[in-house]
């Protein structure tokens, strides 16, 4: 049986107090906030947000007074309106066939038209979008292998525990990450007369440095660039490199790949005598480690714009952005509190 309260009634209402409500609601939706939530917050029918859209869609903010405009009907009722809404939010293109991930507004005026017959330019789909508080973003990536529920374990239970373990014996908790970088990666714009595209000249060799760090939540940094690639022995180097002059017990936090759990990894951890502990990430969950944003912040703000002409270059340029960062505590915790990362602060 459904136990939510029951909705109030708008026509108990006073014409005043109901274009407020109205209004109201309809800029919080604008704003971001999904149409469900604004409605159950005001206690009344779920239809009613969707109508009230319609309203807005079909006659601005005439549309919601307590005698609406007459006149021609919108081409979007609230069911239509509701049905896209939860389309987009909630669904990704290629469940309706179309052969890409990711929604345009072509595709969005597409869909209508072959779901309800709605024709709509895309300027047209552009408007209605931000009148549902839709804004056109950069998505994150995620491997379809994730467990979610794997995902929620760590954050609810596991994290936690380690945390709480950190403080009982004074350990230092860091997070580890392995990357590399390569001569022809580039990023960041530059200015140039219109329709002429400016042109950076550059070495055609290509070639690449790897890399392994680790932050922790105090804002402490160790790093150690590599050439050629890394593996089991590379990676217990820098393990040894971690735990020189500690003095106090670390808990190193990294991904599930097969050289974090190798045996000769294994010997090296167990030869501190339980001064150094790993602890592995959910699978495929990269964006749960703050140690990505170093990787971010190196290869947009450190190599993407520079001009590399030898390995060495390259090397030189990978270690001297990290130590800057090393000098940096603050800008180091600050890759604590991005949305997926706040978790670990």
């Amino acid at each position: 049986m459904d136990n939510e309260a029951p909705s109030k009634d708008g026509r108990k209402l006073d014409h005043k107090t109901l274009e407020e409500i109205r209004m109201r609601a309809v800029r919080r939706v604008q704003e971001g906030e999904s149409p469900e939530v604004v409605i159950a917050s005001l206690g009344m029918s779920r239809a009613c947000i969707y109508n009230w859209l319609a309203a807005y869609r079909a006659h601005g903010w005439d549309g919601l007074r307590a005698k609406p405009l007459l006149g021609r009907p919108g081409k979007l009722q609230a069911r239509h309106i509701r049905w896209l809404y939860d389309a987009v939010t909630m669904k990704n293109p290629m469940q309706f066939k179309f052969p890409f991930a990711l929604w345009t507004r072509s595709m969005i005026a597409e869909l209508l038209r072959k779901k309800f017959g709605i024709r709509l330019s895309s300027t047209s789909v552009g408007r209605l979008l931000a009148q549902l508080g839709l804004t056109c973003q950069k998505p994150l990536f995620r491997a379809y292998q994730q467990n979610p529920t794997l995902v929620e374990q760590w954050l609810q239970r596991e994290y936690p525990s380690i945390r709480a373990e950190a403080r009982k014996c004074g350990a230092d908790i860091y997070f580890g990450d392995e990357a590399g970088v390569r001569s022809d990666f580039r990023a960041g714009t530059t200015w140039a007369p219109v329709g002429q595209t400016p042109v950076v000249r550059t070495t055609g060799a290509r070639f690449g440095i790897n890399m392994i760090s680790a932050i922790s939540p105090r804002g402490k940094m160790r790093f150690m660039v590599v050439r050629g690639k890394i593996a089991a022995t590379q990676f217990g180097d820098f393990l040894k490199r971690l735990m020189h002059g500690a003095k106090r017990k670390v808990f190193l936090i990294v991904d599930g790949h097969p050289m974090h759990k190798a045996k000769s990894v294994k010997r090296i951890v167990d030869s501190f005598d339980g001064k150094l502990r790993l602890f592995l990430l959910p699978p495929y969950s990269p964006e749960l480690n703050p140690d990505e944003l170093v990787w971010n912040d190196l290869k947009n703000h450190g190599v993407g714009k520079r001009i590399v002409h030898s390995i060495e270059h390259l090397e030189n340029i990978v270690a001297s952005h990290l130590r800057s960062l090393q000098r940096m505590p603050a800008k180091i915790r600050s890759f604590f509190c991005a949305k997926h990362t706040a978790y670990a602060a």
